[in-house]
C-alpha cells in the first residue's frame, strides 16, 4: 500500500514520540501545522499502520490504546498512577515461542505481554 503524506506524517510522530502516545496524542500533536488533519484521518491511519505491521498497537485495558514506533519484539508496562507505558527488556521469554511449540504443539504469530504496576517516579511520590 502506497504511503500518504499524512499517513507518513503520523508514523514519523509516533516514532518521535518520547511516550507510547494515543490518537489523541498524535492528533494533538500534528494539528496546530496541519489544520486540515482530523482526528479520524489519525485514528484510520493509526490502525491501518498497526495492521500493515508498521506500528505496534498496545491495548490498554480501561483506557486508550497506544501505539509504539518500534516493532521489534518487546514488552511494555502500564503504568497503575501515571498511565504511561514503558518498554520493558525480558530476554527471560526469548524461548517462549518454542516452549510454546513443544509443549502444546501451538505456532504462535504474536507475543503481546503488559505488565501492570507502578513505575518508578510515581513509586518515589
Amino acid at each position: 500500500m502506497k504511503f500518504s503524506k499524512q499517513r507518513e506524517m503520523i508514523l514519523n510522530q509516533v516514532k518521535m514520540f518520547p511516550v507510547h502516545p494515543t490518537a489523541d496524542q498524535v492528533y494533538t500533536a500534528l494539528k496546530a501545522d496541519n489544520p486540515n488533519l482530523s482526528l479520524g484521518t489519525v485514528y484510520r491511519n493509526l490502525n491501518l499502520l498497526s495492521e500493515m505491521g508498521e506500528l505496534l498497537k498496545i491495548r490498554i485495558a480501561d483506557g486508550s490504546d497506544r501505539f509504539d514506533g518500534r516493532t521489534d519484539s518487546h514488552y511494555h508496562m502500564v503504568c497503575d498512577k501515571c498511565s504511561r507505558v514503558f518498554d520493558v527488556e525480558l530476554s527471560e521469554l526469548d524461548g517462549l515461542n518454542d516452549t510454546v511449540s513443544q509443549k502444546y504443539g501451538h505456532k504462535l504469530t504474536m507475543v503481546t505481554l503488559n505488565l501492570n504496576g507502578v513505575c518508578c517516579e510515581c513509586a518515589r511520590c
